[in-house]
């Protein structure tokens, strides 16, 4: 017992206030370093002897020069969150409509890895924990010892900010895509009616769309190139278009995969569609423009007198404070 106490006085003296969340997050660690080996055991999974298995034709010593059959898919690295694939249990939510609607969201963003939603909430916990761990290690650099509500505020908003950090770059990355997206489908879409125009099939269009529009738009030129690679691999048409608004999450692509969906189902030209859409979204990109502008004075006028008015102010009243002042004090 004399130890314990001796031990807790060391203890208190070393670290002040914060020997408490320094004893349960020391026991804490030991309790999940006890508990690793049996959360990490797992059975072999069957389906997995067909990936590191031999490959076709019988023994791999005779036959070095096979290729290996494993499918691989084209948006997918699998670096990044192949070593992550112990950890699937605890870094993917169990329920699939979360996880479905966690991998929309990173596909919207541009990261189509598979691995990409546990790589994501290995980013968050990693970065929490690093940011909360380089606020305790301040508190023990530092000389005078912080009182418990600094404690806890300096260890607790930097972990805070890790862990939000990479969601906030998904998001900014997402809003980002859509708007070029926004502002590149108008001129892909007068592109794609003078394809149709001049004889092409939809394919076709949307092929060559993809191509011209490479340099000027890459974002919406990778969408193009995705929907007409599938379709030339035999995807349904309808579902492909569908498919390509739900990754890109924009309004003005979901109105033209509708508008194609009808032309299709009631027998209509695509031709006559792809003329009445694109004229309105000329005119929906000149009314952006112009709300921009409308905007344009008000947020001047905010910076005027933020940045403008003060300092004048200082000018011409501040030699009669300081002439009212010195009178005072006289």
């Amino acid at each position: 017992m004399e130890f314990f106490t001796n031990s807790w006085a060391f203890l208190n003296a070393l670290l002040g206030p914060m020997t408490p969340f320094a004893v349960l997050g020391l026991l804490g660690l030991y309790m999940i370093l006890l508990a690793l080996p049996v959360l990490l055991k797992k059975e072999e999974d069957p389906f997995a002897k067909l990936q590191t298995g031999p490959k076709f034709g019988g023994n791999d010593k005779k036959n070095k020069k096979d290729v290996d059959i494993t499918p691989k898919l084209r948006y997918d690295s699998g670096r990044g969150g192949a070593s992550l694939e112990k950890f699937k249990e605890f870094l993917e939510p169990q329920d699939e409509e979360e996880l479905s609607e966690a991998r929309l969201k990173l596909i919207q963003a541009g990261y189509r890895s598979k691995d990409a939603v546990r790589s994501m909430n290995f980013a968050k916990m990693a970065l929490g924990v690093g940011m909360m761990l380089s606020g305790l290690l301040y508190i023990l650099v530092q000389p005078s010892k912080p009182g418990m509500t600094g404690v806890i505020m300096t260890v607790l908003i930097p972990g805070a900010i890790g862990y939000y950090l990479p969601a906030y770059w998904v998001e900014r990355r997402r809003q980002q895509r859509q708007e070029d997206v926004t502002n590149g489908f108008p001129d892909a879409l007068d592109l794609m009616l003078v394809c149709v125009e001049a004889g092409q099939s939809l394919d076709q269009a949307i092929l060559r769309v993809a191509t011209e529009i490479k340099v000027s738009y890459p974002t919406l030129a990778e969408e193009f190139e995705i929907v007409a690679n599938e379709m030339r691999a035999g995807k349904d048409r309808v579902t492909v278009l569908r498919d390509m608004s739900e990754r890109c999450g924009v309004a003005d692509i979901s109105a033209f995969v509708t508008v194609l969906v009808q032309s299709a189902k009631f027998g209509t030209s695509i031709a006559d569609a792809l003329r009445v859409y694109a004229s309105e979204m000329r005119d929906k990109r000149v009314m952006r423009a112009e709300e921009k502008a409308n905007v344009l004075p008000t947020k001047l006028t905010i910076g005027t007198m933020m940045f403008t008015v003060p300092p004048l102010l200082i000018i011409l009243v501040g030699p009669s404070i300081y002439d009212i002042y010195d009178n005072l004090l006289r």
